[in-house]
C-alpha cells in the first residue's frame, strides 16, 4: 500500500514537474479574421491584434492594437483591448486551477500516509 502511494506520489510529481517546464511562458493571442459578405469567414486569414506573453515568475509583455486618432495622436482599441484582457485574465485563471489542481494531488491523503 505504501509503494502503490509513493509511485503514485512521485508519478504525480512528475507530471506537476513537466507541467510547471510547460507552462513557464504562457502567450495568449488575440486575432481576427474581416467578415465580408460572403456567409462564412476565412479562419485561416486570422491576424494577431494584441499578444501578451506572461512568464511564471510574473514578467509579461503586452503588445495592443493602437490606432491613429485626430492629429495622428494614437489611440487604444479599447474594444479589442478589452477582449485580449478577457483572453489574458482566462488563461492566467486556468493555469493557477491547474497547477493547484496538480498540487494538491501531492498532498498526502487525510488521516496520514
Amino acid at each position: 500500500m505504501a509503494t502503490d502511494y509513493l509511485t503514485s506520489l512521485k508519478n504525480v510529481a512528475a507530471t506537476v514537474a513537466k507541467y510547471v517546464q510547460d507552462v513557464a511562458t504562457m502567450e495568449v493571442v488575440t486575432k481576427y479574421v474581416e467578415i465580408g459578405t460572403e456567409a462564412t469567414a476565412d479562419f485561416s486569414q486570422a491576424r494577431p491584434v494584441a499578444s501578451t506573453v506572461v512568464k511564471l515568475d510574473a514578467d509579461s509583455e503586452t503588445v495592443i492594437p493602437l490606432r491613429k486618432g485626430q492629429g495622428g495622436v494614437l489611440e487604444v482599441d479599447i474594444a479589442l483591448y478589452e477582449i485580449h484582457q478577457r483572453n489574458v485574465a482566462t488563461a492566467v485563471d486556468y493555469r493557477a486551477r491547474m497547477m493547484n489542481a496538480l498540487l494538491g494531488a501531492l498532498r498526502p491523503p487525510e488521516g496520514g500516509a
